[in-house]
């Protein structure tokens, strides 16, 4: 009976010490006043599939850094200083060495459940093709107060199961800076076009009831260009709608444009509620295109657009 009591004592005492091992909070600072110097140590110190969400906060600076939160890490929760001075980098680009759209991320969330707060997440390489800041394929993810940063493909919100929310953001780039096939609503967020091209290039599949909605956003440019479509369908049944969003005078009449002269656009859907500003348009918006009804309005919710085998409603807290 004592050996019995001795074990059970003993595998106690080693499943605490287990458990002090992840804490739910880690500090990442360049200063080494934080538990690491980089992010993605902090990312690999959180125990695989966490049943908790874990905190890592980041201090100040610039993280060069190809940051990648991996499947097994999940409930991520990234919060910079400040979004302005904490920035998160990269310089690599399709037709760099072997590196291709799907790998020239400067970050990569496979981690579901993550969230990221008052960071900037940047692909420094310039304008030179292909080059993606953050590449999104987790599900359930929240991205608030960030700025995402680079030229062509900024944003890939990559996977057709994934669902995304992005609240408060800023968003620039050249062309098709905001592509891929998640079901994403971008919220209060300013998109900013630095080239005559396209901000969108969805690829959303065929049984997905939504792609990309964005709430009350504003569209800007540089004021040189003048010639800037809302969108053009990566893959044939591509969503892409705008819902009370200010467009400035370098949105095209027409609004949408196809791809490279295929058919993808006949089994679209693009729409609009609500646009204003210089670069709305309505009776020269291109045929294939549509103003939603108000009844097809109240379909437009997160509850609806987020549902799923996993219902999930997202909060900005």
């Amino acid at each position: 009976m004592k050996k019995l009591t001795t074990l059970l004592f003993f595998l106690l005492t080693i499943g605490l010490s287990f458990a002090q091992d992840y804490p739910k909070e880690l500090t990442v600072s360049q200063d080494e006043s934080g538990n690491y110097k980089t992010i993605q140590e902090a990312v690999m110190a959180v125990r695989d599939y966490s049943d908790v969400l874990v905190n890592i906060y980041i201090k100040k600076g610039v993280y060069k850094e190809k940051l990648v939160i991996p499947a097994q890490k999940i409930r991520i929760r990234l919060v910079g200083e400040d979004k302005e001075n904490t920035i998160i980098t990269y310089d690599d680009y399709s037709g760099k060495g072997a590196i291709n759209t799907y790998t020239s991320h400067s970050v990569l969330v496979q981690g579901n459940d993550f969230i990221a707060e008052n960071l900037t997440f940047e692909n420094s390489a310039g304008p030179v093709g292909q080059a993606v800041a953050l590449h999104v394929a987790a599900d359930r993810v929240i991205i608030k107060n960030c700025k995402i940063i680079g030229n062509q493909d900024t944003l890939f919100p990559s996977a057709d199961t994934s669902r995304q929310y992005y609240v408060d953001c800023y968003i620039e780039g050249t062309t098709d800076f905001i592509f891929g096939a998640a079901t994403v609503v971008f919220e209060r967020c300013h998109i900013h076009s630095k080239k005559n091209s396209y901000i969108t290039a969805a690829s959303t599949t065929e049984n997905q009831k939504y792609g990309f909605v964005f709430f009350n956003c504003k569209l800007t440019a540089d004021p040189t260009f003048k010639k800037v479509y809302l969108g053009r369908p990566w893959r044939p049944f591509a969503k892409t709608v705008f819902i009370d969003t200010e467009m400035g005078d370098h949105i095209l009449p027409q609004g949408w444009s196809v791809w490279n002269k295929n058919e993808n656009h006949k089994q679209t859907y693009y729409a609009e509620y609500g646009s204003f500003g210089l670069g709305f348009s309505k009776d020269q918006r291109i045929d294939w295109s549509h103003q939603l009804t108000k009844k097809e309005l109240k379909k437009y919710t997160l509850e609806n657009i987020f549902s799923g085998e996993r219902n999930w409603l997202p909060k900005a807290k």
